[in-house]
């Protein structure tokens, strides 16, 4: 059983997108959950998590009504405004409503490195803390300092990674970014995707064998026990398919972890993650 803990759905004529534009090709266009379904079917995946890819209450609401609509959409990691005093008020809002296992603020896309550490962002963290709901962290190098303090200033806040932090990988300088890896590793209560790490590389020219260092110390940094697995679909298509983000991972994870280890990682930490439950019919 395989559950592919983050990827995307979007209609771009919901201009919500406003990252989307004309000339990134392949992404242009309409995702929707008829075109993943046969890549689901075709390599056993049961079910997803279906991330937010936009700043908006309303795309939240969106994918909540596929949410609705297809029962191997696990869950959904929404989007509110973390920075707003009406936040409180709009997740009790959406915390009624079945299908919500998570948030993600677009960390990646803010001008401000620091944008986590404001006062009102801090108490709406709390807010996480008190439903027991876990954040997702879109960030790379610049974001780990700020990262790291609201780890400490928060430590029961249950977060996960996305995309290893991404890595430069196509610049292949490994020292920052392991020792950033082992910095967040270090607070119990953060895990790490791994996903996303095809578009991090040269999308012409990288082979598998290019992410085994990163693959490897990811796995001895966080451990099997807080790793996920992700095909980052379809923003992976700007790189490759849906099988390279899958048989990247496989290939490249260390050889002697045991079967119930790789089960962790391509299912039960989703599971354990985001407190899902399997819906209906699956893809296995």
């Amino acid at each position: 059983m395989i559950i592919d803990a983050h990827q995307h759905f979007w209609k771009i004529d919901r201009a919500d997108y406003s990252w989307l534009s004309k000339d990134m090709g392949v992404l242009y266009q309409d995702y929707l959950p008829e075109d993943l379904n046969p890549l689901l079917e075709k390599h056993g995946i049961a079910g997803t998590v279906l991330i937010q890819a936009a700043p908006t209450y309303e795309e939240t609401l969106f994918l909540l009504s596929l949410y609705e609509r297809y029962d191997w959409i696990y869950g959904v990691v929404g989007w509110i405004d973390l920075s707003s005093p009406a936040f409180p008020k709009q997740l009790d809002s959406l915390m009624k409503r079945p299908g919500i296992v998570g948030l993600r603020p677009m960390l990646q896309d803010l001008e401000n490195s620091d944008w986590i550490l404001q006062e009102q962002v801090i108490e709406n963290l709390k807010w996480l803390i008190r439903y027991n709901l876990p954040l997702d962290l879109l960030i790379n190098n610049k974001h780990i300092s700020s990262v790291l303090t609201i780890l400490k200033t928060l430590p029961n806040l249950m977060t996960v990674i996305d995309h290893m932090a991404k890595p430069n990988i196509t610049k292949g300088d490994l020292s920052e970014w392991k020792e950033d890896m082992n910095a967040l590793s270090q607070f119990p209560n953060v895990w790490c995707k791994m996903s996303g790490l095809m578009t991090q590389a040269n999308p012409a020219m990288w082979k598998t064998e290019d992410f085994e260092p990163y693959i490897h110390h990811i796995v001895q940094t966080f451990g099997p026990s807080r790793l996920l697995f992700g095909s980052d679909w379809p923003v992976c298509l700007s790189a490759g398919s849906y099988d390279d983000a899958l048989q990247i991972i496989k290939r490249n994870i260390p050889e002697n972890l045991t079967n119930k280890e790789m089960d962790k990682i391509f299912s039960n930490n989703a599971k354990a993650f985001y407190k899902l439950k399997e819906r209906g019919d699956s893809h296995e």
